[in-house]
């Protein structure tokens, strides 16, 4: 018998078993039972109704880790909407780009980040705008908390949706500079949160803290697979080391995941706090993804602070886990060293690493070619961009989606990234387009020459690299540089480091050799990627 798999089974399911169990907890300590969850969801799917919300149209969501963006994922995915939920550290400009490519008809706001919206809403489709505490607000927003309250709590009438509708966009930096909206379906975000289920070990009992951001890949599908299952929520508006400890003790939570930096920055705390209890009094689990913690990394956090690291491996584009390290028969025989890899294929997916002409390099953890995976959980398409989808499905293999890695495959099927074909740095587990910043720096009066690379770092993994060259004559300082992104761009895009030279190494054909720049901060490593 088929049924059509849909983001709506999770909350259902939810509701059912678990409507008494508290499921979510707001980040000021306010708790929602499952059941009454599922009504402040059906308040919001009522009123987007009442302001016009129909099957198929964009919700954008631009929020921390709150209460109130899970209310809108499933508020948004039961009216048959598609949730758009974005990047809080971007620029008005990124927000003016990504609601105009997805047509977006509603944006849900935090006060926090409003003023970003409202500095281009006159340039963008939406024509509703709904704040978080609205008072606090510049402009024109519909309150959030009073349209919920004055909302019907009867479940709202759903339209016919199919596991092929488009469910969520989710914007990843291009390598062309233009951010790209992935689609994902129904069918593939709940496929992908049923495999997340399995090799992340998440049970009915389980407190999961929202350390990660939830706008990425819809927080891991964590926002699908914790419901569907039954665990508990705790929402964490602002990251620090301080808050993330006094959660975890407060709510014994039992898993959480977050970047590499998360888990240097709860280190550094712990060694000025070494009094400091880590835990509750359940173990704690943390899955770690991007570019692999560093062998010493791993030894405190699961040695010092008592917590088990699970590293997977996957991108926007694959919802986003494909690998994972997390295999106790292969921990068992080959130890720790395991994690810094990235992993082996998870349940249903199927993982290769091909050469230039799509043949499987051999498995000999050595040979490089490129990852390309197919999967339920890998995307339908970018939004808008039919030959960007082309080239990410047909490059070296037909039918296989290309990640740009470049990475070795052991006899185990365990896979290692060295390298990347794309000019993406992982910086704090954020993607930086290269491109995309040189693209700013070239706007600068007297920058004649720019390259943009990854260059390592123990805090970020990778960290961005801009090399600059001036024009003749011209006065160039790293401040006046560095002010001058700053005001064109994310915080996390702007270069930590700015090195002003006389030239860069170019072709014969005048194209900057950025391997040849990257090799010289690179040469200590093992592998041209961030491990910190």
């Amino acid at each position: 018998m088929k049924t059509e798999m849909t983001t709506l089974d999770f909350l259902d399911r939810a509701v059912d078993l678990y409507d008494d169990v508290v499921g979510v907890i707001a980040d000021d300590g306010t708790e929602y039972t499952y059941g009454e969850f599922n009504e402040r969801v059906n308040r919001l799917s009522n009123a987007l109704a009442d302001l016009g919300i129909e099957q198929g149209d964009r919700v954008a969501m631009l929020a921390s880790n709150t209460h109130y963006f899970l209310e809108s994922l499933y508020a948004t995915n039961q009216l048959g909407a598609v949730y758009v939920p974005m990047n809080y550290r971007l620029v008005p400009e990124d927000y003016e780009y990504i609601l105009d490519d997805c047509e977006a008809s509603v944006v849900i706001a935090d006060y926090d980040f409003a003023d970003k919206i409202e500095t281009v809403r006159d340039s963008v489709p939406a024509e509703r705008f709904v704040g978080y505490e609205a008072d606090r607000i510049d402009g024109d927003w519909v309150d959030y908390a009073a349209l919920v309250d004055d909302a019907s709590p009867e479940p709202p009438e759903r339209p016919t949706i199919s596991e092929d509708d488009d469910a969520s966009i989710n914007y990843t930096s291009g390598t062309t500079g233009d951010p790209k909206g992935v689609v994902r379906t129904h069918r593939t975000e709940h496929w992908h949160a049923l495999v997340l289920n399995q090799h992340m070990e998440i049970s009915d009992d389980d407190t999961y803290l929202w350390t990660l951001p939830m706008f990425h890949c819809n927080g891991w599908g964590h926002t699908y697979a914790i419901t569907g299952t039954g665990g508990t929520h705790v929402c964490l508006r602002k990251f620090t080391p301080e808050r993330t400890l006094s959660k975890v003790r407060d709510y014994d939570v039992s898993f959480m995941c977050g970047a590499p930096t998360v888990l240097n920055r709860v280190i550094a705390h712990y060694e000025d706090n070494p009094e400091v209890e880590t835990t509750g009094d359940r173990d704690v689990r943390i899955a770690t993804a991007g570019s692999a913690p560093a062998t010493a990394t791993i030894e405190t956090i699961e040695d010092d602070i008592g917590w088990r690291i699970i590293h997977i491996y996957g991108l926007t584009e694959t919802a986003p886990i494909i690998t994972t390290s997390n295999s106790p028969r292969r921990l068992a025989e080959r130890g720790r060293s395991l994690k810094v890899n990235q992993g082996s294929e998870t349940l249903c997916t199927d993982v290769r690493v091909v050469d230039e002409d799509g043949e499987d390099v051999p498995s000999d953890g050595e040979t490089m070619g490129e990852i390309v995976v197919q999967g339920n959980q890998v995307m339908d398409r970018y939004l808008n961009k039919p030959e960007a989808t082309e080239e990410a499905f047909n490059d070296r293999l037909p039918g296989y989606f290309h990640t740009g890695d470049l990475a070795t495959i052991d006899e185990d099927g365990m896979i290692a990234i060295q390298d990347r074909k794309k000019d993406i740095i992982i910086s704090g587990g954020e993607n930086v387009s290269s491109i995309a910043v040189e693209d700013h720096l070239y706007d600068h009066p007297n920058i004649a020459k720019a390259a943009v690379i990854p260059t390592p770092s123990e805090e970020w993994g990778e960290m961005v690299t801009a090399i600059v060259v001036p024009k003749p004559g011209a006065d160039l300082s790293k401040d006046h540089v560095e002010e001058f992104c700053r005001e064109r761009m994310a915080g996390y895009k702007v270069p930590r480091e700015i090195l002003i030279q006389d030239d860069l190494p170019e072709t014969a054909t005048g194209k900057v050799q950025k391997y040849q720049l990257r090799q010289e901060f690179w040469e200590d490593e093992e592998r041209l990627i961030g491990e910190g």
